[in-house]
């Protein structure tokens, strides 16, 4: 083929571990997603974007764009109902970043626990959206040894009441409330503002409440005053109203907050670039079907040695799960200065989830070390004597 005849797909410049994939089959354009216009993709045969390029009418009337793939798990920068009547096909990366929210959970858990001397295996958790993340986060609450309460009306129609639970049961027994669910403006599932004021004032046992999912599903000023007058005992928040212009009065009033990062790891990342690369591959075609992204940074330390002598469970646990990643840092680096909360995303650190590291142990009970296997740790064994 000339290179005249190859397609043309514009790509957002900081999708990670993307670049070359493409390169042998067409004529590929990086650019910041603030920079794809409609002169850009008027010749392009696809788009492949993250969140911050608005797919719309505007930007797609008249261009000859017949794909767009985001690398993430939201979709709501794309004009779905513009595209399906344009006869444009759409694709997202439904849970590339899940295991990645895992680890951020995780993570919350064990410093909470840590600062509110809390034992997990005597708390309740209720789940509010038991998709992709929310379901992998029910997983290691049980690990953690938890009671489970799991809240999803659509999936629970779907599948009947078996495992699910409403929300006032949630909202009666729940000492952590956490939230996975989409953001839906509208209809039966809608989720905007979902947690408002009527919600909080229905809570019973003074709950932490953690939005990690879509800012606008927490009203900010309900959620102040449910923090002003103890309805809850903690918020902690990755996802705000009106980002990056976030309210500083709430970031204040949380427990723990951070720049909208829960789904960062690399891992995550290349998962969603993967999932991308293939999905464009099989519309147009173009036999990358099997394509793997190379060269996700190792972590610092991927050797975690534990002693456990002296040590509870819960401790072991939490000693390996902040070394792989540490929420108080990034919570630092948002208090010190929320003007560049943007760049924090961007220039995001590497995090690699639980199995790019391997555990040595000593003086810890064999099942301990079968659930430091079941969150991902590579084969913790204990060191000979």
């Amino acid at each position: 083929k000339m290179v005249s005849d190859f397609m043309k797909i514009i790509i957002d410049d900081k999708i990670p571990y993307i670049r070359g994939a493409f390169e042998n089959v067409a004529e590929v354009v990086y650019l910041p997603g603030s920079k794809t216009t409609p002169e850009v993709v008027k010749d392009a045969d696809a788009i492949l974007t993250r969140t911050r390029t608005i797919c719309n009418e505007k930007l797609l009337a008249g261009s000859s764009v017949k794909f767009i793939a985001a690398a993430t798990i939201g979709y709501d920068h794309i004009d779905t109902d513009y595209c399906d009547a344009a006869g444009i096909k759409w694709t997202n990366a439904p849970g590339c970043n899940s295991k990645s929210v895992e680890q951020y959970i995780a993570s919350v858990l064990m410093v909470l626990a840590d600062r509110k001397n809390l034992q997990l295996k005597d708390l309740c958790i209720g789940i509010v959206g038991v998709g992709n993340v929310g379901s992998k986060v029910a997983r290691i609450c049980e690990i953690f040894g938890m009671k489970v309460l799991l809240n999803d009306p659509p999936r629970e129609r779907a599948e009947g009441s078996e495992k699910f639970v409403n929300i006032d049961r949630i909202k009666e027994e729940a000492d952590i409330i956490t939230l996975h669910v989409p953001l839906n403006m509208k209809g039966e599932d809608a989720t905007y503002h979902m947690a408002d004021d009527i919600f909080f004032n229905s809570l019973k046992r003074n709950p932490i409440l953690i939005n990690s999912c879509r800012g606008e599903v927490v009203e900010t000023n309900a959620v102040k005053n449910a923090l002003k007058t103890g309805k809850i005992s903690g918020f902690v928040c990755d996802c705000w109203e009106n980002e990056p212009d976030i309210e500083l009065e709430l970031l204040k009033m949380t427990e723990l907050a951070t720049p909208h990062i829960a789904g960062y790891s690399k891992d995550g990342k290349a998962t969603g670039t993967q999932m991308s690369v293939q999905a464009i591959s099989n519309f147009f075609n173009l036999e990358l079907n099997n394509w793997q992204p190379s060269g996700v940074e190792p972590p610092a330390n991927p050797v975690i040695k534990i002693d456990g002598e002296g040590l509870s469970e819960q401790e072991i646990l939490s000693k390996a799960i902040l070394h792989t990643y540490d929420i108080r840092n990034d919570d630092q680096l948002l208090r010190a200065d929320t003007s560049n909360f943007e760049q924090q995303r961007g220039d995001y650190p590497v995090r690699r989830e639980f199995p790019a590291y391997t555990i040595k142990t000593e003086n810890v009970e064999k099942k301990t070390l079968e659930k430091l296997r079941q969150l991902g740790f590579i084969a913790p064994y204990r060191v000979p004597i």
